[in-house]
């Protein structure tokens, strides 16, 4: 996707909602949105050259270390949300009109705890597939060879797949004076990517061309460096699937407020590390999937993730953001302190005996002890304390005891 970073090449693409977007979870099978649901007409035609689409994309969803970062980069689009005129803070688009410090409240809570569950469900995967970046395999596949035609000498298994147009071989004829790989050493494999920031970023931009594959670059400053943890999956893909789906459910749409989300870039002063975009550009969503969509896609022509770190991330994504959404509607509702505590009692060794039961984060507990059914309770020394986790392990000595053990569970402690 390196080489179609270009704005030269003479392509136009439609981004407008009505063409670009809605679609499946895990896939870019989407063909935009028929119509507007608020205003019941089609959404305009926003035609833009790809190589500016792809740049502005790569660098408005990149959120590195100096930056709000994904999540934050979805607290602002909430925060955007909350703020348009006429919008009605209702939960779920049709619960009472809440005051501006409660909807906050419950916003922040609902979207951030997604997108931290979000980030322990990537992490955990990240450690454990340990998946190359792209700055890696395409330098690796490309030392190895080619792996098309077995009966070049370039030939390995492992190697690059020859693409017409943008990942070739290069011969004595392609190589000579004015061919497209003149420069370039014969039997290398070549790639037509974004060679790398201009000398000059504020008055020059580097477009695509033919160079060796063995030295392709991410779409990044110069100076900057390819994440030091594994891309397997993406991490802007899974905060913004969980981001979205908690969006949805808590303003009651999928759909952004009036049917249409939108961020503006003028011409040729956004960019940063090259010039760009080179003529006035306009990112538009119709609902939070398809920015969601869009971020995780960002990643790929950016440079630092392959679509299938993408797809996945945004399935996984999805899972997190619709139970973290379960999950907090009932701290709102209050059927959390419905929840059964369960307790167990187990023989630990030869002196004393586990005692576990189940608990809601952010929940008070109590653990109390009788020494007959018909004496009353006393609290255990440990009295009132606030879960932080899912469940509670407490050693209790069984030498010359006997008890019988109860869990009391508050909003706050008595």
């Amino acid at each position: 996707m390196s080489g179609e970073l270009d704005p030269d090449d003479g392509v136009l693409i439609d981004i407008s909602p009505g063409k670009f977007g809605n679609s499946t979870l895990g896939q870019n099978d989407g063909t935009g949105h028929p119509v507007n649901p608020v205003t019941g007409q089609p959404y305009a035609p926003n035609p833009v050259k790809r190589g500016d689409f792809t740049r502005i994309l790569a660098e408005y969803w990149a959120d590195g270390p100096n930056s709000e970062t994904p999540p934050g980069h979805w607290n602002v689009i909430a925060n955007d949300v909350s703020d348009q005129p006429g919008f009605q803070k209702r939960i779920g688009g049709t619960g009472p009109l809440l005051d501006n410090l409660e909807w906050d409240v419950k916003f922040y809570l609902a979207l951030n705890a997604a997108t931290h569950d979000a980030a322990c469900a990537a992490w955990t995967l990240k450690r454990h597939y340990d998946g190359w970046r792209p700055i890696a395999a395409i330098r690796y596949m490309a030392m190895l060879g080619q792996s098309t035609d077995p009966n070049s000498f370039l030939y390995h298994p492992r190697g690059l797949p020859l693409i017409p147009g943008l990942i070739e071989e290069v011969t004595f004829e392609s190589s000579n004076p004015g061919q497209r790989h003149f420069g370039l050493s014969v039997g290398e494999v070549a790639i037509k990517a974004w060679p790398g920031q201009p000398p000059s970023p504020t008055t020059q931009h580097s477009g695509a061309r033919w160079m060796l594959a063995v030295d392709w670059l991410p779409f990044q400053k110069a100076n900057f460096v390819t994440p030091a943890f594994p891309g397997f999956v993406s991490g802007h893909s899974t905060f913004s699937r969980a981001a979205a789906e908690v969006m949805t459910r808590f303003t009651g749409s999928a759909f952004f407020p009036g049917g249409l989300g939108k961020k503006s870039f003028p011409s040729n002063a956004y960019l940063t590390f090259e010039q760009g975009p080179s003529e006035a550009l306009e990112l538009q969503w119709a609902t939070y999937y398809d920015a969601a969509d869009q971020a995780g896609l960002s990643r790929l022509w950016g440079g630092i993730h392959v679509s299938v770190d993408d797809v996945t991330g945004r399935r996984i994504g999805s899972q997190v953001g619709i139970q973290a959404w379960n999950l907090v509607n009932r701290y709102f509702d209050g059927s959390i302190l419905n929840t059964p505590v369960a307790l167990t009692m187990i023989l630990a060794n030869a002196f004393e005996c586990e005692l576990r039961f189940n608990t809601v984060r952010g929940m008070f507990y109590k653990l109390q002890y009788a020494k007959g059914l018909e004496l009353p309770f006393d609290n255990d020394a440990t009295g009132w304390f606030r879960a932080t986790e899912s469940e509670y392990v407490q050693l209790d000595s069984v030498i010359g005891l006997q008890r019988f053990f109860r869990v009391l569970m508050a909003s706050s402690p008595e």
